[in-house]
């Protein structure tokens, strides 16, 4: 074909090619888009992992101040927290890359007041790390991390050493015959955010491996201790104004306590027996009429040995036949986006009951008596006022409370070590109202995104899947997985009471 020979012609088609060549270099906004959304999910289920880690050492350490542990304490603390030091300079120097692709993509917040910059700049990665030898020094610097992490002890690379080693260093396999090299296979051509995302895989290889050498020092000694810092006695009544003859309830127990060493309760002097959830549940029959006081006293050890005992005294009146009375039936508070069912006696007929609140609305329940509360604010205090006939009035003063968020689960376990079969064997990632005794209240998990890094996945592998099953993804990830795989949950979504929560990712260790 002749090349056109005017000037305004030539010109229209060398911008034809322009423009073609610019198509070509675009990266479509949904894929850098997805990479945004792993590279966040990455840095999340590094703070997991790493609270996790630190929890372990803080243990660990507590040990080594026991008489009892701090003999094998004194051996494996210092192999922990040379792993942690080794961890920690590893995950900065990738860090330290990271910052400076951001900068070279112009990203400045003191400059332009937010954290934007250009992720889809594909020359930055390989400029700073394939032609200016980044990213040769950052291969060095994993694999001498690597080789320095299985040389701490020989028990510590006979355990997390071989194929379920979370760091793998073999470089991906590249259709380009160009990329020779470990650098190139990984960050020619990439997309900052891309690249970002890779050196965020790098990190978590990191930090899971920091978390599988420190917990295994720690098994090394004894179990995880969690010290708690606060006490705070727990004592509650089913009811303050009751007739002659109805019964009460009083819970009493302690807001954090080991199942080893629960705490005491007396009642009125009398020692109750403690359930296996740390509380008394104690029951009796209100009578004599006017105002009465209960003595409730909570005794525990705290976890340096010293006993301590808390009193609370709780008080209740009990009414003549013509009063009036009210209880929650389903809970001790009531909550936004339920129906909580409210019992009122008032010893007449239900229609000369008027009953309001300030707080949301109240209506008429299945029954006469029974009425049902949608408070509209949490954590404003819903009144409940009830005239009767216009000659008695009483007011009594609920809480009012959110329904707690769910927490993800994968079977019975929210996250940690887990049998790679007894992983392929569940159904998919449910979503649990734990300690919540409110009845019949569920969620379901909407969807929710599976990222597989570590052992049989050389790559960072990821996926957004819609509904709750395993299903979409068993077969490409889930039944890929093995001894040395970590698992990654996130961007939970769960559909429950005041519509959908995004829950907090869950990670899973294989083994």
């Amino acid at each position: 074909m002749a090349l056109p020979k005017e000037p305004r012609q030539k010109m229209i088609n060398l911008m034809y090619l322009v423009l073609t060549a610019l198509l070509a270099l675009n990266v479509s906004v949904e894929i850098l888009n997805a990479f945004k959304t792993v590279n966040s999910s990455l840095e999340k289920t590094n703070g997991v992992v790493y609270n996790s880690t630190q929890t372990y050492m803080a243990s660990l350490f507590s040990l080594t101040q026991k008489d009892e542990t701090k003999e094998k304490a004194n051996i494996w603390y210092p192999f922990a927290l040379k792993a942690k030091n080794l961890s920690d300079s590893a995950y900065n120097n990738i860090q330290d890359l990271k910052d400076s692709l951001l900068r070279a993509t112009d990203f400045n917040p003191a400059k332009n007041g937010d954290s934007t910059y250009k992720d889809d700049d594909i020359e930055a990665a390989q400029r700073i790390i394939v032609e200016k030898g980044a990213g040769k020094k950052l291969l060095s610097m994993l694999t001498t991390y690597k080789t320095q992490i299985l040389g701490i002890d020989t028990a510590i690379k006979k355990e997390i050493g071989g194929p379920s080693f979370p760091l793998d260093l073999n470089p991906p396999k590249s259709k380009n015959k160009g990329n020779k090299t470990w650098e190139a296979a990984y960050f020619t051509m990439t997309p900052t955010v891309a690249a970002l995302t890779i050196l965020s895989k790098f990190q978590n290889d990191i930090r899971t491996t920091e978390n599988k050498v420190v917990e295994f020092c720690h098994k090394q000694v004894g179990q995880v201790e969690n010290r708690f810092n606060q006490f705070k006695p727990i004592v509650e009544q089913s009811a303050t104004y009751v007739m002659n003859g109805e019964q009460i309830d009083i819970t009493a127990g302690l807001g954090a306590f080991n199942s080893a060493k629960k705490p005491s309760v007396t009642i009125d002097g009398q020692a109750q027996q403690i359930n296996d959830s740390g509380f008394v549940r104690k029951t009796f029959t209100a009578t004599g009429v006017g105002s009465h006081s209960v003595n409730v006293v909570v005794s525990y050890t705290d976890q340096d040995g010293i006993p301590r005992s808390i009193p609370r005294t709780i008080t209740y009146v009990v009414g003549q036949p013509t009063g009036l009375s009210i209880s929650a039936d389903d809970v001790e508070v009531l909550y936004v986006d339920l129906e909580n069912h409210i019992s009122i006696n008032a010893g007449v007929g239900a229609e000369k009951v008027h009953v309001s609140s300030d707080n949301g609305i109240i209506k008429n329940g299945e029954r006469p008596g029974v009425y049902i509360a949608e408070p509209a604010k949490a954590s404003v205090p819903a009144n409940i006022t009830i005239n009767v006939d216009g000659k008695g009035r009483q007011v009594k003063t609920f809480k009012v409370r959110t329904v707690p968020d769910p927490i993800a689960m994968v079977g019975i376990s929210k996250g940690g070590r887990m049998r790679v079969n007894e992983f392929k064997a569940q159904f998919g990632v449910a979503a649990v109202l734990e300690n919540f005794i409110f009845q019949g209240v569920k969620f379901h998990v909407t969807g929710y995104t599976l990222v597989c890094t570590g052992a049989g996945f050389p790559q960072l592998k990821f996926a957004d899947v819609q509904g709750d099953s395993f299903d979409p993804v068993r077969a490409t990830m889930v039944e890929q997985a093995r001894p040395g795989t970590t698992v990654t949950i996130d961007n939970i979504r769960a559909s429950g009471p005041g519509g959908s929560r995004l829950l907090p990712p869950i990670v899973f260790n294989l083994f």
